[in-house]
């Protein structure tokens, strides 16, 4: 079942074993898996689907099934040249054409879906849809302005003032998810519509992270808490939030993830001059530092609770914490861009984040019979409220958290743009 060989990688020998689908030097993971998962992926336990050759589309307006979006659209950016690519391109187009925008009031998940109108606004021009094109920008630009000018926000006096909420029901939370669905949009219009000078609108993005990291950084442990609330004794926030500093108990992989996968996308734009972005480097260094010191030395992977491997087990459902594929594919992302970005030092980080990325093939993407390839070892869903009081119990045995083994969509846009930015890395393409 194990299967071990050599191949030569950047200069390097390196010794790979897989399950069931060896890596393999000569193929492109992104578009294997997007070949395979385009028409069948999931949602939570709902199959959605893109429309392709062989499946009608299912997807709704949603930020898993955007960020399955974004990544195949991000594809075919890269391997525009390729004729294979225009059905990625296509797909991602009948999406943003068919499906209604829905964005609840201060809902920051809501957002992340409109992130696939900046390569469809691109495509479109290109290929001469003018009008289609316009439409791309309106809806983007709309986005942007609904959570610039009307998501609330932490209203002084209370700590944070000038935070975005994560949504209406969690009053004055910030949670480190939300910075990727919220600001990440909020400084990839910056960088592709804003206006050159528009220093404020820069600033407002920044403390977003300012804010969140102040708050949730452990300087002792490295890690980022999942969330902190400005106002910990209230009735939405009391049931999780430590009562002095409004944090929450634990470090959550994919929180992490999103966190760390916002600060390299807003840095891809951030303009260099700009004093803000010194501090948001030295925030990703300290992410990336931090996370190096917990990965699982064999696999190259990360675990769904951060500071503890797998002797920690929950109770009472005696799970045992585990290696988890969507931080783990947010990680391996975060530390390639970073690197092609000059955020990260190449020194430091390319080994480990290669050995990473074909550690995370060899753990969790499996061959089918069919040929085709599914991911599994994904968290399906995980979050902090009144009932869910976000201990590390809760992360491996919450009645909302399971497991899953068929590529559920957080795990498949990640490891879609984990592989490009590897074969990026790998081939010199732009």
């Amino acid at each position: 079942m194990m299967r071990l060989f050599w191949i030569s990688l950047f200069g390097s020998l390196y010794v790979i074993s897989a399950v069931a689908a060896p890596f393999r030097a000569d193929s492109l993971y992104s578009k294997w898996i997007i070949d395979s998962r385009m028409g069948d992926f999931r949602n939570k336990t709902e199959t959605v689907s893109f429309l392709t050759p062989a499946a009608s589309r299912t997807a709704g307006w949603d930020y898993v099934p955007g960020l399955v979006a974004k990544a195949i659209v991000k594809a075919w950016e890269q391997y525009s040249d390729k004729p294979w690519s225009e059905v990625y391109f296509a797909g991602i187009q009948d999406y943003a054409d068919h499906v209604k925008m829905h964005l609840g009031e201060s809902n920051i998940d809501d957002l992340n879906a409109a992130k696939i109108f900046f390569e469809l606004y691109r495509g479109a021009t290109a290929k001469g849809q003018t009008e289609k094109a316009a439409r791309y920008k309106k809806d983007v630009t709309y986005t942007r302005d609904l959570l610039k000018y009307q998501h609330r926000r932490i209203e002084a006096p209370l700590p944070g003032a000038g935070g975005f909420w994560h949504k209406l029901q969690y009053v004055n939370q910030m949670w480190l998810d939300g910075l990727y669905m919220g600001p990440a949009l909020y400084a990839e219009w910056q960088g592709n519509f804003g206006a050159p000078g528009d220093v404020e609108s820069w600033d407002d993005i920044a403390k977003q992270f300012d804010t969140i990291f102040h708050y949730t950084w452990d300087p002792a442990k490295k890690l980022n808490y999942h969330a902190w609330a400005a106002e910990p004794l209230n009735k939405a926030s009391s049931f999780w939030a430590d009562p002095a500093t409004g944090r929450s108990m634990e470090f959550w992989g994919r929180g992490v993830g999103w966190f760390f996968a916002a600060l390299v996308d807003v840095l891809e734009y951030m303009p260099e001059h700009h004093p803000a972005r010194p501090r948001l480097m030295m925030y990703t260094e300290k992410v990336a530092d931090g996370l190096k010191a917990r990965r699982d030395k064999k696999s190259g992977c990360w675990y769904q609770l951060l500071q503890y491997d797998n002797r920690y087990t929950g109770r009472p459902c005696n799970i045992p914490n585990y290696l988890e594929s969507s931080a783990s594919a947010m990680f391996i992302y975060s530390y390639l861009k970073g690197m092609r970005l000059g955020v990260l030092k190449a020194s430091k980080y390319k080994k480990m984040a290669v050995n990473s990325y074909l550690g995370f093939i060899d753990t969790f993407v499996v061959e089918e019979p069919s040929g085709t390839i599914k991911l599994i070892g994904s968290c399906e869903s995980a979050g902090l409220s009144g009932s869910r009081k976000g201990d590390a119990d809760y992360y491996l045995c919450g009645s909302d958290v399971a497991i899953h083994n068929d590529t559920e969509g957080k795990v498949l846009g990640p490891f879609i743009m984990a592989s490009l930015e590897f074969e990026r890395l790998r081939t010199g393409r732009p």
